[in-house]
Formats: structure tokens, C-alpha cells, sequence
């Protein structure tokens, strides 16, 4: 049962079959959205995944990852092929996917309400199941703030001016948004991402955040924009490491106090400080998850021991 202070991620699960040269493949638990989740849980939150799961052996090896971390997984109980993704990693520990995905999600009644909703990437935009997300975020919105992260999987956006218009949709519905640099540019390419940010904020949103791997991130607010460097670190692989800045910034958000429907207004007006404060969280979330192998984000823990190495405050 999910209350006031849960978190619901609405999304895929994905089982990434990871082929290095010359190696047996290795199948790790993923999907955005899931990875989110799990990384919540691993920092003490109560944390609630509404996704589709086979029951085949992949799925069973996604269930068993999610709730060894805390979290509650939910499906819409049909059935369902778990989704995978065949993922390549060049010399320098950069991912490409191949996907094999279906995202049927059937409506599942989500009570009492939660107190923050994200969602983002395949499950987002992919039909008929993204149709089922919105509702469960236009329902949501009278008593959770909404967290949206597009993900983008060119491979499964189908046609870019339709990709955009659904992304755009989400955007809109959303009380902070992050995208990575390279998101931006496939959905606008040639376009500055800060410019994108700014017009998505026009949407709604009370903040745009924009990764761009080692350059650290962009935060567009009302105000104007700011950036926050990346740490230092040696990166393994990318793998997850979005989804590990998302955690961070929402696990910081709600240190903050500003999730939540009735902090709402709140979020709107977050100063630079506050938010440059969660940027480091959601950084340093990111860093740990780039210095090992996989979508593998920190606890709390190491999420403090990442902090005190880069000199930033921690809630």
C-alpha cells in the first residue's frame, strides 16, 4: 500500500544482456524506471515499481534485485514477455542498446495516493502502455509532484516529430524534468540543450536538469541557469548512471521537503542554493554508479562517503 510518503515509479523493467569481446554474456536487472526505484530503495526510501514482469527467468531475476533492495514491485497482472536489451560497451565503457520490448500496461488502481510519482523512458512514450502511465500521472498530480525523465531510445521513439509531441506531453505534466545532452539532441538536433530547457520550463516544470557525463550538470530554473561539475572519477561503464542521478536528485528533493503535492509551490520557488545542493547529491549519485560495473547506484552510505570525497553537504 502505497501512502503520502511513498514514491511510485510507474515503468519498464528491462533485462540488459551485456556482450563484451571474447565474454560469456552477462545478464544484469534494468529499465530506467526500475533502476530509479531500486536506486530510492537502496537510500531508504519506500519505494513502490507499478511495471509489466514475465514470469520467466529474467523476470524472476529482476523481481528478486528489486525487492533484495526494498522495493514493492506491482504489475497489472497480465501477461507479459519481460523486455531485454542487448547491451555493448566500447573501449571506453560507453553503452549501446538493441531492444526487444513490448509495454502493454493495463490500468491498475493506485490507492491511497502516493506522495511522488516518477516515470520516464520506454514506458513513457511507448504504446498502448504509455497511454495508461499518463492516466496514472494526470490522477496523480491532486497529491504527488511528478518526476519525468524522457530516456530516450531512438530504436523505440518511432517517428521523431511524434516522439517529441509525447515527450512534450510528459514534460508538461511533470514538476521537474531531467535529460541528458544527448536526449536533446536526438529529439532537437542542433538545438543548445540550455534553450531546450528553458522552453520545456515554459511547459510547467519548476526545474530542468540536463547531465552531460563528465561536464557535471545543467539546472535551468525560472532565474535563469547554473551548472554543477562532474567529479572526477574512473568511469567503468555508464550503465544506469542517469537513473542514479535521478534517485539522487529526488532522494535530496525529499531531504529538502519538497516533494509532495503540498510542496508544490515550494518547488517552484527553490533558490539556486537548495538546488545546487541537490545537484551535488544527484552527482555524486552518479559518480559511485560510474566507478563500477553496471546500473548499480549507492546506498546511503556511500552516497555520504561520495559527498565528504567531493566536499558537498549531504542531508
Amino acid at each position: 500500500m502505497l501512502d503520502h510518503s511513498d514514491l511510485l515509479v510507474v515503468g519498464e523493467c528491462v533485462a540488459d544482456i551485456v556482450r563484451l569481446p571474447d565474454e560469456e554474456d552477462r545478464v544484469h536487472p534494468g529499465g530506467s524506471p526500475a533502476n530509479v526505484a531500486y536506486g530510492l530503495a537502496r537510500l531508504g526510501h519506500r519505494a513502490t515499481l507499478l511495471t509489466q514482469l514475465g514470469p520467466d527467468a529474467n523476470g524472476r531475476l529482476i523481481r528478486d534485485h528489486l525487492t533484495s533492495a526494498g522495493v514493492t514491485v506491482r504489475t497489472d497482472g497480465a501477461p507479459a514477455r519481460t523486455p531485454s536489451a542487448a547491451v555493448t560497451l566500447d573501449a571506453a565503457g560507453q553503452a549501446s542498446y538493441a531492444f526487444d520490448v513490448s509495454w502493454t500496461l493495463a490500468p491498475v488502481a493506485v490507492e491511497p495516493a502516493p506522495g511522488h510519482v516518477h516515470t520516464g523512458s520506454i514506458g513513457a512514450v511507448v504504446g498502448p502502455g504509455a497511454d495508461t502511465v499518463l492516466e496514472i500521472v494526470r490522477a496523480a498530480r491532486a497529491t504527488a509532484t511528478v518526476s519525468y525523465d524522457p530516456n530516450v531510445r531512438p530504436a523505440l521513439m518511432g517517428e521523431r516529430a511524434e516522439a517529441v509531441r509525447r515527450v512534450e506531453e510528459c514534460v508538461g505534466l511533470s514538476d521537474l524534468v531531467k535529460a541528458s545532452d544527448e536526449d536533446l539532441a536526438w529529439l532537437y538536433p542542433g538545438e543548445e540543450p540550455e534553450k531546450v530547457a528553458a522552453r520545456w520550463l515554459e511547459h510547467g516544470p519548476a526545474a530542468v536538469l540536463v547531465t552531460r557525463g563528465g561536464d557535471g550538470a545543467l539546472a535551468v530554473l525560472p532565474g535563469g541557469p547554473f551548472t554543477v561539475a562532474a567529479a572526477r572519477v574512473g568511469v567503468v561503464d555508464t550503465v544506469g548512471a542517469g537513473d542514479a542521478f535521478m534517485s539522487g536528485t529526488l532522494h535530496a528533493l525529499a531531504a529538502h521537503g519538497l516533494l509532495g503535492a503540498g510542496a508544490r509551490e515550494r518547488l517552484r520557488a527553490v533558490d539556486r542554493a537548495t538546488l545546487t545542493d541537490v545537484l551535488r547529491h544527484a552527482v555524486a549519485s552518479a559518480t559511485v554508479t560510474v566507478s563500477r560495473a553496471g546500473a548499480n547506484p549507492p546506498d546511503a552510505a556511500e552516497l555520504r562517503q561520495a559527498l565528504d570525497a567531493q566536499g558537498g553537504a549531504r542531508p
